[in-house]
């Protein structure tokens, strides 16, 4: 098998994994794409991405990054939540991988309901805060989602326009 070929079979394993990363939490998603994009841009000599192209991409994937953290943080902080809500929101999205999708979906919002109840001991409350940061976790995961995608696109436009 041809090198080039092996390496752009590398380029688009980094792709798919890291767009699965802009929704599962726990995989550096836009870091794996960028680094994908990157590596197709080196294979091609830089000649149709360009140095250019490529900051803007890394811009982008730090984009993502606070994107996520600012609506994570907008939801949690409109519904009042505590400290604690947000340390178990993380954590529950973590737990939530070793479940598969409904722990995925639900594992956020558990941990948040659980930090939130452990610090104020109000469970209305704390279903509140839960739904609310579980809300902001899930805007922010589309946003990450949509700038990844749209890393893959800008790369593909330079690429093959």
């Amino acid at each position: 098998m041809e090198p080039i070929l092996l390496l752009w079979i590398v380029v688009v394993l980094l792709v798919a994994v890291g767009i699965a990363g802009a929704v599962l939490p726990g995989l550096p998603g836009a870091v794996l794409v960028f680094g994908g994009l990157a590596l197709g841009a080196w294979i091609d000599g830089f000649a149709y991405v360009g140095q250019g192209t490529l900051a803007v991409l890394a811009v982008l994937a730090v984009l993502t990054y606070s994107v996520d953290f600012a609506a994570s943080a907008l939801g949690a902080q409109r519904a009042g939540a505590h400290r604690n809500a947000l340390i178990g929101a993380a954590v529950g999205a973590l737990v939530g991988l070793f479940f598969g999708l409904p722990g995925i979906l639900l594992g956020p919002f558990i941990g948040a309901v659980i930090g939130e109840y452990t610090a104020r001991g109000d469970l209305e409350r704390a279903g509140k805060v839960g739904f609310a940061t579980w809300l902001g976790m899930a805007v922010g995961s589309a946003a990450k989602l949509a700038l990844t995608l749209s890393m893959v696109a800008l790369f593909l436009f330079q690429r093959f326009a």
